[in-house]
């Protein structure tokens, strides 16, 4: 099957924690959001990106920038975003502190030393 060719949209985006949303220009409520998980956040040329996810690599959603600066700003925040990430800095900031201080800085909030254990070891 012939594929139908990308057709390109102006829309604002807004980033909250690892949801990207995306709006009409002319509309305050969202028309759709992409969860930022399992996906890839491509560099393609200057001033553009893409995301693609996982399960469904041949879709990809590009995105262009006013400037070359605000897309790198754009691929590095959309990076840090999943909650992958944000796991595995915890796990690697708990560790360090712990090493520095002798002290797990979460015991005080009741997370134990068990599911430490657990998170560090949770591959998917």
């Amino acid at each position: 099957l012939p594929r139908v060719p990308a057709v390109l949209k102006k829309r604002l985006v807004k980033l909250v924690v690892n949801f990207l949303f995306y709006f009409r220009t002319d509309e305050a409520e969202p028309i759709g959001a992409l969860l930022l998980e399992h996906c890839k956040i491509t560099k393609e040329e200057e001033n553009v990106f893409s995301i693609s996810f996982i399960e469904e690599p041949e879709r990809k959603y590009c995105f262009e920038c006013a400037t070359e600066e605000q897309c790198q700003e754009w691929v590095e925040a959309l990076r840090r975003a999943s909650y992958e990430f944000l796991r595995r800095s915890l796990i690697f900031y708990r560790n360090e502190i712990q090493k520095m201080t002798g002290k797990d800085p979460l015991e005080q909030y009741g997370i134990s030393e068990e599911a430490r254990f657990q998170l560090g070891a949770h591959r998917q």
